[in-house]
Protein backbone atom coordinates (compact mmCIF):
# COMPACT_ATOMS: atom_id res chain seq x y z
CA UNK A 1 0.00 0.00 0.00
CA UNK A 2 1.39 3.48 -0.83
CA UNK A 3 1.72 5.66 2.34
CA UNK A 4 1.81 8.91 -0.29
CA UNK A 5 -0.91 11.28 0.40
CA UNK A 6 -2.40 13.41 -2.16
CA UNK A 7 -0.41 16.34 -0.86
CA UNK A 8 3.09 15.21 -1.77
CA UNK A 9 2.27 13.94 -5.68
CA UNK A 10 3.23 15.67 -8.34
CA UNK A 11 0.89 18.38 -9.67
CA UNK A 12 0.29 16.24 -12.81
CA UNK A 13 -0.35 12.61 -11.08
CA UNK A 14 -4.09 13.04 -11.32
CA UNK A 15 -4.43 14.84 -14.93
CA UNK A 16 -1.71 11.72 -16.33
CA UNK A 17 -3.67 8.98 -15.17
CA UNK A 18 -7.12 10.43 -16.18
CA UNK A 19 -5.61 10.40 -19.48
CA UNK A 20 -4.37 6.82 -19.23
CA UNK A 21 -7.76 5.83 -18.33
CA UNK A 22 -9.01 7.07 -21.46
CA UNK A 23 -7.12 6.33 -23.91
CA UNK A 24 -7.04 2.64 -22.30
CA UNK A 25 -11.05 2.96 -22.26
CA UNK A 26 -10.28 4.23 -26.20
CA UNK A 27 -8.23 1.13 -26.73
CA UNK A 28 -10.94 -0.99 -25.55
CA UNK A 29 -13.75 0.30 -27.53
CA UNK A 30 -11.67 0.02 -30.60
CA UNK A 31 -10.97 -3.14 -29.88
CA UNK A 32 -14.37 -4.39 -29.43
CA UNK A 33 -13.72 -5.41 -25.54
CA UNK A 34 -16.43 -3.25 -24.22
CA UNK A 35 -18.91 -4.84 -26.54
CA UNK A 36 -20.11 -7.94 -24.17
CA UNK A 37 -21.45 -10.06 -27.59
CA UNK A 38 -17.51 -9.72 -28.21
CA UNK A 39 -15.92 -10.83 -25.45
CA UNK A 40 -18.42 -13.73 -25.31
CA UNK A 41 -18.00 -15.36 -29.00
CA UNK A 42 -14.48 -14.81 -27.75
CA UNK A 43 -15.07 -17.04 -24.71
CA UNK A 44 -16.50 -19.62 -26.44
CA UNK A 45 -13.70 -19.82 -29.08
CA UNK A 46 -15.83 -18.47 -31.74
CA UNK A 47 -13.65 -15.34 -32.46
CA UNK A 48 -10.24 -15.25 -31.32
CA UNK A 49 -9.69 -11.30 -32.45
CA UNK A 50 -9.56 -10.55 -28.94
CA UNK A 51 -6.54 -12.83 -28.13
CA UNK A 52 -4.04 -10.77 -29.83
CA UNK A 53 -5.20 -7.92 -28.19
CA UNK A 54 -4.60 -8.77 -24.72
CA UNK A 55 -2.04 -10.68 -26.76
CA UNK A 56 0.00 -7.58 -27.22
CA UNK A 57 -1.01 -5.72 -24.37
CA UNK A 58 0.81 -8.24 -22.15
CA UNK A 59 3.41 -8.22 -24.68
CA UNK A 60 3.87 -4.22 -24.64
CA UNK A 61 3.43 -4.61 -20.31
CA UNK A 62 5.86 -7.26 -20.55
CA UNK A 63 8.68 -5.56 -22.13
CA UNK A 64 7.93 -2.22 -20.11
CA UNK A 65 8.33 -3.72 -17.09
CA UNK A 66 11.77 -5.34 -18.10
CA UNK A 67 13.05 -1.98 -19.15
CA UNK A 68 11.54 0.00 -16.48
CA UNK A 69 12.93 -2.01 -13.81
CA UNK A 70 16.63 -1.96 -14.92
CA UNK A 71 16.98 1.52 -15.40
CA UNK A 72 18.34 3.08 -12.64
CA UNK A 73 15.43 6.11 -12.68
CA UNK A 74 12.34 6.55 -10.64
CA UNK A 75 9.09 7.08 -12.35
CA UNK A 76 8.74 10.50 -12.94
CA UNK A 77 5.03 11.54 -11.21
CA UNK A 78 6.03 9.95 -8.03
CA UNK A 79 9.87 9.61 -7.29
CA UNK A 80 9.59 6.04 -6.55
CA UNK A 81 11.42 3.09 -8.56
CA UNK A 82 9.96 1.09 -10.80
CA UNK A 83 9.58 -2.25 -8.85
CA UNK A 84 7.44 -5.47 -9.75
CA UNK A 85 4.84 -6.14 -6.54
CA UNK A 86 4.67 -9.79 -6.30
CA UNK A 87 2.39 -11.80 -4.39
CA UNK A 88 2.08 -15.06 -2.89
CA UNK A 89 -0.60 -17.45 -4.42
CA UNK A 90 -3.09 -17.38 -1.47
CA UNK A 91 -6.65 -18.36 -0.90
CA UNK A 92 -7.54 -14.57 -1.44
CA UNK A 93 -5.97 -14.72 -5.03
CA UNK A 94 -7.58 -17.73 -5.95
CA UNK A 95 -10.91 -17.25 -4.79
CA UNK A 96 -10.92 -13.25 -6.13
CA UNK A 97 -9.70 -15.12 -9.87
CA UNK A 98 -12.04 -17.40 -9.65
CA UNK A 99 -15.34 -15.23 -8.89
CA UNK A 100 -13.57 -12.70 -11.66
CA UNK A 101 -13.65 -15.22 -14.13
CA UNK A 102 -16.99 -16.67 -13.52
CA UNK A 103 -18.46 -12.94 -13.75
CA UNK A 104 -16.50 -12.71 -16.90
CA UNK A 105 -17.67 -15.64 -18.42
CA UNK A 106 -21.79 -14.95 -17.63
CA UNK A 107 -21.81 -11.29 -18.43
CA UNK A 108 -18.89 -10.81 -21.13
CA UNK A 109 -17.61 -7.53 -19.60
CA UNK A 110 -14.63 -6.91 -17.07
CA UNK A 111 -14.72 -4.35 -14.86
CA UNK A 112 -12.33 -2.10 -17.00
CA UNK A 113 -14.33 -2.62 -20.05
CA UNK A 114 -18.05 -1.73 -18.13
CA UNK A 115 -16.49 1.79 -17.95
CA UNK A 116 -15.77 1.96 -21.63
CA UNK A 117 -19.16 0.20 -22.30
CA UNK A 118 -21.04 3.40 -20.78
CA UNK A 119 -18.34 5.32 -23.49
CA UNK A 120 -19.63 3.56 -26.24
CA UNK A 121 -23.21 4.29 -25.05
CA UNK A 122 -24.32 0.62 -23.42
CA UNK A 123 -26.43 2.25 -21.07
CA UNK A 124 -27.84 -1.16 -19.06
CA UNK A 125 -24.43 -1.92 -17.62
CA UNK A 126 -24.77 0.54 -15.40
CA UNK A 127 -26.50 -2.30 -13.47
CA UNK A 128 -23.40 -4.07 -13.72
CA UNK A 129 -21.14 -1.09 -12.61
CA UNK A 130 -23.28 -0.98 -9.91
CA UNK A 131 -22.92 -4.58 -8.75
CA UNK A 132 -19.28 -4.05 -8.96
CA UNK A 133 -19.62 -1.31 -6.53
CA UNK A 134 -21.73 -3.31 -4.04
CA UNK A 135 -19.64 -6.65 -4.38
CA UNK A 136 -16.31 -3.98 -3.72
CA UNK A 137 -17.67 -2.62 -0.66
CA UNK A 138 -18.98 -5.71 0.82
CA UNK A 139 -15.66 -7.36 0.19
CA UNK A 140 -14.14 -4.69 2.09
CA UNK A 141 -16.82 -5.01 5.39
CA UNK A 142 -16.08 -8.68 5.36
CA UNK A 143 -12.40 -8.26 5.04
CA UNK A 144 -12.40 -5.68 7.91
CA UNK A 145 -14.96 -7.74 10.09
CA UNK A 146 -12.99 -10.83 9.83
CA UNK A 147 -9.71 -8.88 10.80
CA UNK A 148 -11.31 -7.30 13.43
CA UNK A 149 -11.30 -3.89 12.94
CA UNK A 150 -14.63 -2.41 11.74
CA UNK A 151 -13.59 1.03 12.07
CA UNK A 152 -11.56 2.06 9.29
CA UNK A 153 -12.31 1.12 5.22
CA UNK A 154 -9.82 -1.95 3.97
CA UNK A 155 -8.82 -0.86 0.51
CA UNK A 156 -7.81 -3.06 -2.10
CA UNK A 157 -4.10 -4.95 -2.55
Amino acid sequence: MSTETTDERHPLFMPVILLGGLVFGFGLGLSQMAKPEVVLDFLQFDDLGLLFVMGGAAAVTAVTFAVATRLDRTAPLTGRAYTRRLKSMDRNVLVGGGIFGVGWGISGICPGAAYASVGIGNLPILWAIGGMFLGAYAQGYLRARVSGDSTSAVGAD
